[in-house]
């Protein structure tokens, strides 16, 4: 039997693994299924098709699963997934999807949401994720493995955020940002890549100088983008970190990618 407080509102159709722990003053709504060990420690509301996998810890007063802030939203019945062993901590919210955008927000395994982060209808996020105080995810954003969000960034609809990244803090994110890069501002630029990400998740010397190397290439002065990701791809073809840049940049998108400012470029 899972352990319930006396004081939560449990619906009685949800779905609760039996190690499952619900604090003081939770909701948990009919089709909410909460896997083994998931904590909501207190004061925490969990609504809607969602299911939260194995060992995540939810904090006071996250609001996870209520319908989305999407004024085409008509009830249709999409759903959130939450993977395993994930943060989520005070204050965050996380809304599920919509008919607009495949019917699911999705979030990986072992990631961190710290304070009031935000993460809108139909976004898709990968493993090992954190995003900072008040980060801001809008709808239909698309963000890779250890992506790390600072705090008080905010990224644009349907932006896509790669493997590796890292958003500065306070950052307006309006473009695609390539898998280990780093972007800064208040409307983001590209400002190199995330080295010290890159170092701290056991990349070597090597590797990193070589993600460089490519770096300086695809976005040197001389000719275009598409020329200068051709001869990237050529020059680097074995290399599988380059490699998912170059593949990065080849896939459609409906925004533009995020570039160096003037000062990175010239």
């Amino acid at each position: 039997m899972p352990t319930i407080h006396p004081t939560a509102i449990v619906d009685p159709q949800a779905e609760i693994a039996a190690t499952a722990i619900i604090g003081p003053y939770c909701v948990v709504g009919a089709n909410v299924v909460l896997g083994e060990r998931v904590e909501l420690l207190s004061h925490v509301v969990v609504e809607g098709r969602t299911t939260i996998g194995d060992d995540t810890r939810i904090f006071p007063f996250a609001s996870i699963g209520h319908q989305p802030q999407d004024l085409k939203y008509h009830g249709e019945p999409s759903t959130l997934e939450v993977g395993k062993n994930n943060q989520i901590r005070e204050y965050v919210t996380m809304q599920p999807g919509t008919e607009g955008g495949g019917m699911v927000t999705r979030v990986g395994d072992n990631c961190l949401f710290m304070a009031s982060a935000h993460v809108a209808h139909d976004c898709i996020l990968g493993d090992h994720v954190i995003m900072a105080n008040n980060a801001t995810l809008a709808g239909h954003v698309l963000v890779g493995n250890h992506a790390f969000l600072g705090g008080l960034s905010a990224v644009h609809q349907f932006v896509r955020i790669g493997k590796h990244a890292m958003i500065g803090g306070m950052s307006g994110v309006e473009a695609d940002v390539i898998p280990f890069g780093m972007v800064i501002g208040n409307r983001a630029h590209l400002n190199g890549l995330n080295i010290v990400g890159l170092r701290r998740r056991g990349f070597s010397r090597d590797e990193i100088h070589t993600l460089r190397n490519a770096y300086r290439l695809l976005f040197a002065p001389e000719g275009t983008l598409q020329e200068r990701v051709a001869d990237v791809a050529e020059q680097f073809e074995s290399n599988a970190g380059v490699m998912e840049i170059v593949e990065f940049i080849r896939s459609d998108s409906s925004r533009s990618l995020c570039t160096p400012g003037f000062e990175d470029g010239k």
